[in-house]
């Protein structure tokens, strides 16, 4: 299988953290790919029409998209264990949902800045971005503790991802203030050999 990849992405880092956990990195080769909505560069356009990465080309020659759809399948190819098989899947599925449009709107934040022509940029556009981030964290500390406290899954993976994006790219936004549980998970998920071993470099 080849995975289109870069290493700040923080979509990539979910499958990369899952290839981890699975031991399996030796089944994957890792295809470098960057770009931006201008400028597509050398991302898998010829692979993945909307030119976003991951992509995974499958050793069938099949290509699948969207952080979710990899990790579904890998899951189940690798037989890794992070979906959950009973009711608790729905929860696990939610949790995944909720971090990942976390790091889609600081990957819109971060292209707002940093890709848009200066005297096309809306700071309001940009802090309504924020509000989602912001409600989504505290929704996470008052109602996904429990969650969090349960056996290593996807959605805990994709949260410790968006989290991780968060102090990568926007670390002036002090994601931890008044959310000591979240605080002190984020602490312990991001000891794990995983995460420790898919640290976002810039790119």
């Amino acid at each position: 299988m080849k995975l289109y990849h870069s290493g700040s992405s923080p979509f990539v880092r979910k499958v990369m953290v899952l290839l981890h956990e699975a031991g399996a990195l030796d089944r994957v080769e890792l295809v470098p790919a960057m770009g931006t909505p201008l400028n597509p560069g050398t991302m898998p356009v010829d692979r993945n029409p909307l030119g976003k990465i991951p992509a995974l080309e499958r050793d069938d020659g099949g290509v699948i998209y969207d952080s979710r759809v990899i990790t579904r399948y890998l899951d189940a190819e690798l037989k890794a264990g992070l979906y959950p098989q009973d009711a608790r899947l729905w929860d696990t599925l939610t949790l995944e949902a909720t971090a990942d449009g976390m790091t889609d709107a600081a990957v819109l934040i971060r292209y707002e800045y940093h890709v848009r022509p200066e005297a096309s940029r809306s700071p309001d556009w940009a802090e309504g971005q924020w509000h989602k981030i912001d409600r989504a964290l505290s929704a996470v500390e008052d109602r996904w503790m429990g969650h969090l406290s349960g056996p290593l899954d996807m959605g805990q993976i994709a949260l410790a991802c968006a989290l991780g994006y968060l102090d990568f790219r926007m670390a002036d936004r002090d994601w931890r203030k008044g959310r000591p549980a979240l605080t002190a998970w984020a602490a312990g998920i991001t000891d794990r050999p995983a995460m420790r071993r898919t640290i976002p470099v810039a790119t």
